[in-house]
C-alpha cells in the first residue's frame, strides 16, 4: 500500500517523543478554529467533532480546545486565518497537496515555494494534481493489536470500504461519512490507532527507491516543518525499511 501511510505512522511515533509535539498542538488548534466557523457544537459540526476528537487523542487540555473554538467562532479576538491548498510535484513526478492555515498569505507562499525548490520539487497550478486524490477517512492500526480477520469484521461492519496490509500496520480506508463510526468501532474493540484522520488519499502511487526516496522524504519534512502547514499529502510508495532508514 501507500508509503505515505507508513510515513504517517513513523511521524506519529516521532511526534510523541520529540519537540515536534508542540507543533502538533499548534496545528490541531488551528484546525479546531477553522472548523468552528461552521458552528461551535461538535454534535452538529462533523469537522469540529473530528478535530476535537483528534486533539483529545493527543491529550490536549480542554481549556486549549475551548479557546480555539471561541477564536474560530469570533467570540474571542485572534489573528484572521485563511485556508489555502498548494499543489506541486516532487522527485520522480510524485504529486503533492499541501494544506495550510495562515494569517500571512504572501509569506506562506514564499516559504512553500522555497521548500519545494530546495528539495527537488516544484509548485504547480491549482488543479494540476488535485484530481489524483480523493477525500477519505484513514485509520492506521498496528498489526500487533489485531489479526486480519478480527479487524476486518469490525471495520467492514462499521462502514469501512477497504482494509489494506501496510507492512507493520493495517490501513483502514473509509468514506468520509463513515470515518467516525469506524474509528469508534476500532477503539471500542480495544485497539489504539497510530493515526486517524480525514484527508486526501491518492488514487494511485509512484514507487520510489534510493536517492529519490530520500529526497522525497526530505521534501515532505521541509514542508511539514513550516509553521503554517496543516497537512501534506503525496502519492509516493517507499518500502518500510527504507522509510525507517531515512527517518533515522
Amino acid at each position: 500500500m501507500s508509503g505515505h501511510s507508513k510515513w504517517a505512522t513513523i511521524k506519529h511515533k516521532k511526534a510523541a517523543t520529540d519537540a515536534k509535539r508542540g507543533r502538533v498542538f499548534t496545528r490541531l488548534i488551528r484546525e479546531i478554529s477553522m472548523a468552528a466557523r461552521g458552528g461551535t457544537d461538535p454534535t452538529t459540526n462533523a469537522r469540529l467533532r473530528t478535530a476535537v476528537a483528534s486533539a483529545k487523542a493527543e491529550n490536549m487540555p480542554g481549556d486549549n480546545i475551548e479557546r480555539a473554538i471561541l477564536r474560530g467562532s469570533g467570540q474571542m479576538e485572534g489573528a484572521q486565518l485563511e485556508e489555502i491548498t498548494f499543489e506541486g510535484y516532487g522527485p520522480g513526478g510524485v504529486a503533492l497537496l499541501v494544506q495550510v492555515v495562515t494569517d500571512a498569505r504572501n509569506r506562506t507562499v514564499s516559504e512553500i515555494r522555497h521548500a519545494f525548490s530546495k528539495n527537488g520539487g516544484n509548485m504547480a497550478e491549482a488543479g494540476a494534481v488535485g484530481w489524483m486524490f480523493e477525500r477519505k477517512g484513514e485509520v492506521i492500526v498496528p498489526k500487533e493489536q489485531a489479526s486480519e480477520d478480527k479487524i476486518m469484521g469490525i471495520v467492514l461492519d462499521a462502514g469501512a470500504e477497504d482494509l489494506k496490509d501496510d507492512g507493520s500496520s493495517w490501513d483502514v480506508v473509509t468514506p468520509p461519512d463513515a470515518f467516525e463510526a469506524v474509528r469508534e468501532a476500532i477503539v471500542k474493540a480495544g485497539m489504539t490507532p497510530a493515526s486517524a484522520e480525514l484527508g486526501m488519499v491518492p488514487k494511485s502511487y509512484i514507487k520510489l527507491t534510493g536517492n529519490q526516496a530520500g529526497q522525497m522524504i526530505r521534501l515532505v519534512e521541509a514542508l511539514e516543518d513550516q509553521d503554517d502547514v496543516q497537512h501534506v499529502y503525496a502519492n509516493f510508495d517507499i518500502d518500510e525499511k527504507e522509510l525507517q532508514a531515512v527517518a533515522g
